[in-house]
């Protein structure tokens, strides 16, 4: 079986920063793309961040320039640093992979549970 399990959410104060990881675990053949999405109340969710398994990233406008998404391959892992974080950004993010699980499988979105961050003085 595959979970998806986020952690590093928090409150952080204006201009602060924090880093989102997100690991992946279980009978994993193989992930494709990884990323970030989060949704704040009344808000639609949204994606952040995504980046491929060649190392491809695109960011929504909103967090250009602030936050920078990566992975380890060998960890099963994506991260999220958050730089410069303002009060809009508050939200929770969720955590998503694409991931096969056998070799003649399709490859499936897994979602973590999402972790809170609050911006907030």
């Amino acid at each position: 079986q595959v979970q998806v399990v986020e952690s590093g959410g928090g409150l952080v104060q204006p201009g602060g920063s924090l880093r989102l990881s997100c690991a992946a675990s279980g009978s994993i053949f193989s992930i494709g793309a990884m990323g970030w999405s989060r949704q704040a109340p009344g808000k639609q969710r949204e994606l952040v961040a995504g980046i491929t398994s060649s190392g491809r990233t695109n960011y929504a406008d909103s967090v250009k320039g602030r936050f920078t998404i990566s992975r380890d391959n060998a960890k099963n892992t994506v991260y999220l640093q958050m730089n410069s974080l303002r009060p809009e950004d508050t939200a929770v993010y969720y955590c998503n992979a694409n991931i096969k699980i056998t070799v003649v499988a399709d490859g499936r979105n897994y979602w973590g549970q999402g972790t809170q961050v609050t911006v907030s003085s």
